[in-house]
């Protein structure tokens, strides 16, 4: 467990302010593919039951990132090796991205099947198998998927855990207030949920390397930039299209 005794002497401070700004930008950002895959899942229910499935899914992850927060001693102790395999030694971090890359590999595949198959968006084929715990449990196991990843590179740019537990906190509300447009948006226009639903495959094959002990940390930022110039790229195609449906 963690002592917060030293913390709370330097919580008030302007350096302290300025690392818990820092801090929640950059769980922003690593939570762009969280918010996608939400937005994915939570649209499979009828609309209005999605932003209680959003809504309760983050709360619950929330709880979850704070007690591994206190509990930082036992995070560090999951990139420690369990058992080898030849050179390969596999860490409970290793397993728990292992796990959540073919759980996002499958349902990501799934998903884009579906939509070449023209079955994803057929009410009598998708809202019958899926309920309301189902979308909640799915949004509580990737968001503890991507939690340690954002937590370990918490750890290694702050050492107050208040700071780092302020920073999710803040984060994770902010998620919750602008994941329902972001899910509106995406489910309304379908080639910006299919380069989503790319991205998320990305997302999943990086879990997979990374497990796999192969060094991802270089090719994200190329990822995301990507999708980034992906995404403006549509939104003109997007606007172009507008326009001329207007003149018509």
């Amino acid at each position: 467990m963690h002592d917060f005794g030293h913390d709370w002497e330097t919580l008030f401070s302007l350096s302290s302010l300025l690392s818990l700004l820092a801090l929640t930008g950059m769980e922003i950002v690593l939570g762009v593919d969280n918010v996608i895959f939400i937005a994915i899942v939570a649209g499979k229910l009828p609309h209005n039951l999605q932003g209680k499935a959003r809504a309760a899914g983050l709360s619950m992850a929330l709880i979850f990132r704070v007690g591994l927060l206190v509990s930082i001693t036992w995070i560090l102790g999951l990139q420690k090796p369990l058992f080898t395999l030849g050179s390969y030694g596999a860490t409970g971090r290793d397993l728990i991205l292992l796990g959540g890359g073919i759980f996002l590999l499958i349902k990501t595949m799934g998903e884009l099947l579906g939509r070449l198959k023209g079955t994803a968006d057929d009410p009598d084929l998708t809202l019958k198998k899926v309920t309301l715990n189902t979308v909640i449990a799915q949004i509580v196991f990737i968001d503890i998927v991507f939690s340690f990843d954002s937590i370990l590179t918490a750890v290694s740019l702050v050492s107050n855990v208040l700071i780092m537990i302020g920073a999710v906190i803040l984060a994770m509300f902010l998620m919750l207030a602008f994941s329902g447009r972001v899910s509106d948006f995406i489910n309304r226009h379908p080639t910006i949920k299919m380069l989503a639903l790319v991205f998320l495959l990305l997302v999943a094959g990086i879990l997979l390397l990374d497990a796999a002990h192969v060094n991802v940390g270089r090719i994200k930022p190329y990822i995301y930039i990507s999708m980034i110039f992906a995404f403006l790229v549509e939104m003109l195609n997007m606007r172009e299209r507008s326009n001329t449906a207007k003149k018509k």
